[in-house]
């Protein structure tokens, strides 16, 4: 058995267009995780949790190619010797908004980041945001890992590019509401069992405008077990995972070795 890797979900409210009170809520949570007895060494946010769904206003509100948000948290990682998978922001660049992840080593270093690539039409995302054009991938650890943002887990192609591509943890931030939890818990689970990967999912919680928003940020294992799952209330997640299982579950069910893709 390899050395556990603890996790820590900030399930977070997000207050709308306010980018300062969302910087201070996070911190606060942040320090929280940071300060537990036994520390985490990833710390996972939701998608847009600087701005929320500003969308009419995002482009003003959005971080300029995300360097407070860089800045903050390449220090808080440094300073803690933690991994942040940090969420996703509105990051402003010159051709537009992105809803883009960064990562960051325990170093400070970023390792990786994702630009949202499926926008949502039924939150108009398209009609604000510019869509990515890479994947996202980084090492944790030494194992590979994805990245994807809440509507990617629609997207079977995406979860198994990242599995052959060697990920065998998956990182999903999220704005994902009422009333779709049982497609939420069925996807993630899906994507879980059969990619044989860990999938790490955290959602916020609260409400904008009409929309109600119900956390169950969940951690899920190459079985598709859940390892932990929250409520519908601000709180941090915690869990421990054993990358080691990824590689048992796969020599288990060969999947990946019995695929026909000459076929499909």
């Amino acid at each position: 058995m390899t050395q556990p890797l603890r996790i820590a979900l900030l399930q977070m409210n997000i207050e709308v267009g306010q980018p300062e009170a969302n910087f201070a809520k996070l911190s606060g949570m942040l320090e929280e995780a940071a300060s537990q007895p036994n520390k985490p060494d990833v710390i996972v946010f939701p998608e847009m949790w600087n701005t929320g769904y500003a969308l009419t206003e995002i482009t003003k509100l959005a971080d300029p190619d995300g360097e407070r948000t860089k800045a903050y948290l390449s220090e808080f990682s440094r300073n803690h010797g933690i991994h942040i998978i940090a969420g996703s922001i509105a990051e402003g660049r010159e051709d537009g908004v992105y809803n883009t992840i960064y990562a960051f080593d325990r170093e400070g270093k970023q390792i990786g980041d994702y630009s949202k690539i499926h926008l949502f039409r039924l939150m108009d995302e398209e009609k604000y945001l510019a869509a990515g054009d890479k994947l996202g991938k980084l090492e944790i650890e030494g194992a590979g890992a994805g990245m994807m943002i809440c509507y990617d887990i629609r997207f079977p192609e995406l979860a198994r590019k990242l599995a052959l591509d060697g990920a065998k943890l998956l990182f999903v931030p999220a704005e994902w509401p009422h009333p779709r939890l049982h497609h939420w818990r069925t996807l993630l689970t899906a994507r879980a069992i059969e990619n044989q990967m860990f999938v790490i999912a955290c959602n916020r919680v609260g409400i904008s405008g009409d929309t109600h928003f119900f956390g169950h940020s969940m951690i899920l294992d190459p079985w598709g077990e859940t390892i932990a799952e929250a409520g519908e209330e601000e709180t941090i997640v915690y869990a421990e995972i054993d990358l080691s299982l990824v590689d048992t579950v796969r020599g288990k069910i060969p999947v990946f070795e019995d695929r026909r893709p000459s076929l499909y």
